[in-house]
This record gives C-alpha cells, sequence and structure tokens, in this order.
C-alpha cells in the first residue's frame, strides 16, 4: 500500500521512540513514560483511523502499511 503521509510516518516513528524509552524504567518514571507512549500511540491510531474514513482504505492495511514503513526506514542504515 502506497501513499502514507510523512507526517502519519512520524507519529508512528515518534510512538516507537516513546515505546523504546520504557525499556529499564520503573516506578514513577515508568508510569511518566508510559503515558507519554500510549498518548502518542492514540495520536497515531486517531490519524489512522481518520485517514481509512476519508480514503475509503482498511484501517487494518493502513495501520500494517505504517509500521511496516518504519520498520523498513530504521533497518536502513543510511538513516542512522
Amino acid at each position: 500500500m502506497a501513499d502514507i503521509p510523512d507526517d502519519l510516518i512520524a507519529l508512528e516513528r515518534s510512538a516507537e521512540i516513546e515505546r523504546a524509552r520504557l525499556a529499564g524504567l520503573s516506578g514513577a518514571e515508568y508510569d511518566t513514560q508510559w503515558r507519554r507512549w500510549y498518548t502518542a500511540s492514540n495520536a497515531v491510531q486517531a490519524a489512522i483511523a481518520a485517514l481509512a474514513t476519508a480514503t475509503g482504505r482498511s484501517r487494518h492495511e493502513l495501520e500494517q502499511a505504517v509500521k511496516a514503513a518504519v520498520r523498513h526506514a530504521q533497518e536502513d542504515p543510511a538513516v542512522e
């Protein structure tokens, strides 16, 4: 599935960064970071749902394409 808006990829990337920051945390630090991840994740889901509704695309397929695009970009050594 092509034509994924850059802002949607950026939102997913941001949510993944926030999720990764949970590693090694505990207690109040974990709770605070978890809320950051949760907020970022909800923003991604809302954007995916809105785009799926606006374009008539499958929400599930769109979400999978966004996740794959972010994973693909992270695996590219030229990106880092």
